[in-house]
Formats: structure tokens, sequence, C-alpha cells
């Protein structure tokens, strides 16, 4: 009896020692679990408060960055809506009159009488001091200037540019009536010695009521990642004729081009080129044989995209005034990273805007950075090598 009861004793010992051991158990469990959600908790808040102030600013205002956000373009800023400005300088000045050109964002070259021609910036999110000299406009330059709906700045128009600016009712600010935003520097003999600055002209747009801002000048299909257009269109396969094996092989584009020289007539005297700096990945500009060289910096003046857009042209008036065909389809070339492809450009209304495809049809993709868009006759062939 005594037995029994030290054996039943000891059995109630035993199951009260291992009801204890799994109460135990499980407290050490449950502060685990607890220690392990507060360790997370802690790396999940150091985690937000990194990024929350040290790595992306749209953080702060509650929003997830987009890809788009995180990868900006340098060129212009796609976030602001400021009204580009469109400025005519006058190109029969030699090769090195020319202030702020660099810092426009697309410019462009079109024939004018006489054989010669004449340019037109685009200007975007940047302050330039000096900018000229200034001269008159030509109808044609408007189509380009409202498929990036700018205020059109000028000094002095053709007939045919006064009565077109009219009745397209174009933004318009003229130096023969519209003197306040231009000054004359009379070290350089007149007319060419006219020039403005994009605070003068944005000031002066109060004055005539302009809108500054739209929501209309995307022009150029621009990306952040590097265009290469020598990249393969595909692969095939092929038999090694040393070894008999199949292997694939890459599959060039026939249509590509390697464009280190650039050469671009207007006509038998004025020939506009470009030599590829491959340190730099930009394009010299020539003008007649001669580094085109910035008034204001004194260096030659670069670009990281050359589109080439061939249209037709013809004498309105016995003094050799210009009409061109800047409506319907052309042909021309897309150029940067020291290669060029044929592209296809189309525009369907004298305001709307020029759209550029490849042979696929498929939508040119430009390079972040700067765009000379050279409009040339067709009469003529550039030269690409």
């Amino acid at each position: 009896m005594y037995d029994k009861i030290n054996i039943g004793d000891n059995m109630d010992f035993t199951l009260e020692e291992k009801k204890m051991k799994k109460r135990r158990n499980k407290k050490n469990k449950k502060k685990k679990r607890i220690c392990l959600i507060i360790l997370f908790l802690i790396i999940l808040g150091l985690i937000a408060y990194y990024f929350l102030f040290y790595q992306n600013e749209p953080l702060k205002s509650g929003k997830t960055p987009t890809e788009k956000e995180i990868k900006k373009l340098t060129i212009v800023d796609e976030d602001s809506n400021k009204r580009p400005i469109a400025v005519m300088y006058d190109n029969n000045v030699g090769n090195s009159a020319h202030a702020g050109l660099q810092d426009s964002y697309i410019t462009y070259e079109m024939i004018v009488e006489g054989g010669l021609t004449r340019i037109m910036a685009l200007f975007k999110d940047k302050d330039v001091s000096l900018i000229g000299p200034v001269r008159s406009s030509r109808h044609y330059f408007l189509d380009y200037a409202l498929e990036s709906d700018a205020i059109y700045t000028h000094y002095g128009w053709s007939t045919y540019a006064e009565n077109d600016i009219k009745s397209l009712g174009v933004n318009n600010i003229n130096g023969l009536y519209d003197d306040a935003p231009f000054w004359r520097d009379n070290k350089i003999a007149a007319p060419h010695n006219v020039f403005t600055s994009i605070e003068k002209i944005y000031s002066y747009a109060d004055t005539k009521k302009y809108e500054k801002t739209t929501d209309d000048w995307k022009l150029l299909n621009y990306t952040t990642d590097k265009v290469n257009l020598n990249k393969p269109i595909g692969t095939k396969t092929v038999v090694n004729e040393e070894t008999g094996k199949k292997e694939k092989i890459e599959i060039e584009n026939p249509e590509l081009l390697t464009a280190n020289a650039v050469s671009i007539p207007y006509s038998n005297y004025q020939i506009r080129s470009y030599t590829y700096d491959n340190e730099k990945g930009v394009y010299l500009r020539y003008m007649n044989k001669e580094a085109h060289i910035d008034k204001t910096t004194n260096q030659q003046l670069s670009y990281k995209n050359i589109i080439i857009e061939k249209v037709s042209n013809s004498q309105l008036d016995s003094y050799g005034r210009q009409d061109l065909d800047t409506t319907g389809t052309g042909e021309g070339y897309y150029i940067t990273n020291g290669y060029a492809l044929p592209i296809k450009w189309t525009k369907k209304e004298r305001s709307g805007k020029t759209i550029y495809t490849y042979s696929d049809g498929s939508k040119v993709k430009i390079n972040d950075g700067n765009t000379f868009i050279q409009i040339m006759p067709t009469t003529y062939s550039p030269t690409i090598e």
C-alpha cells in the first residue's frame, strides 16, 4: 500500500511537471514571436526612414515613385508646362555671331531667298540672357513654331508671313512694333545687331496677354534610355563553314549607316556639316566647312541628335522668296551616336505635329539631348559616312 501511494504520487508529480514544461514552452514561443515581430517592425521602420529622408523625394508626399519619376529627361523639364519660345535667327552673319543656340532644345534650319538659310530656335526651361541676332519671319517657319505651341519671336516679316501670322492667329512678338524685348548692339552693323532674352520675351508676353503655359508643347518622342541605332534587329541560324556546326548570329539592320561625318547642302554655296565626337557622344556643327562657334562661350556648337527632313520648295516671287511643302509626307534620316537610319516624316496640317517613323512604321525614339532639325530641299541629297 505504501509503495502504491508512492507510485501514484510520483505519477501525479510527473504529470504536473510535464504540464508546467508545456506552459513554459508556450510562453517562450510567444516571447520569441513578439521579439521577431518587434525586430521586423524596427527593420521596416529603418527602411522607411531611409527612403523618406534620403532616397526619393516623392515618398515624402506619400507616393511611390514610378520609373518615369526616377529617370528624368535633362533636355527639358517634363513636369513643366512652361510655354516654349521660338526665335528667328539671322544666318547671314558668319560662323561666330550667334548667341544662345546651344541652349535651344530644338533648332531648325530652312532655305530662304538667294540660296541662303535662316534658323529658328526653340527655348524651354532655361533663362537665356543673350539670344540673337534676331531677324525677320518667313511664313513656313510658322508651321514649326505652331507644332510646339511656341510664342513666335522675330524682327520684321515678309508679306506672306505677315498675312499668315494674322490669319492663323499666331501669338507673335515682332520687333518692328514690339520693341521693348529687344536691344541693338551698336558695335555690330544693322540689321544684324538685334538681340533679346528669355526674361524679356516672357515679360512682354504678359503685356500682350499671351498664355505662358501650355499642355501642347511636346513634339519629339524622347526617351531616357540610350538609343543605339546599331542594335541588332534579330538573330538567324547559320552553319559554321569551318566546324560544320549550327550557330546563331545577330542580324544587322540593312538600312543602318555609319554616321561619323554628315554633309547637308542647301544650295551650291550653303552647306551644313557635322562630325561625330565619339568621346563626348555629340555632333560638332560646321557651316561651309568652318566651325560654328557660340558668340558667348566661344565653343563650337554641338548636338546629340540630328534629324534631316527633305521638303520640296519653290520660288514665290521675283525677289526669290520661297514656299515649302511642310504638310504631307517625306523622307529623311535620324542620326545619333555615330549612326543613321532612314525615316519618314508626316505632318497632316500646318499646325499639326510632325511625326517621325522608321520604315517599319514604329515611332522614332529620340535620345535625351538637344536636336538640330535640318529641313533641306529635295533637290539635294545629304552625304552620310
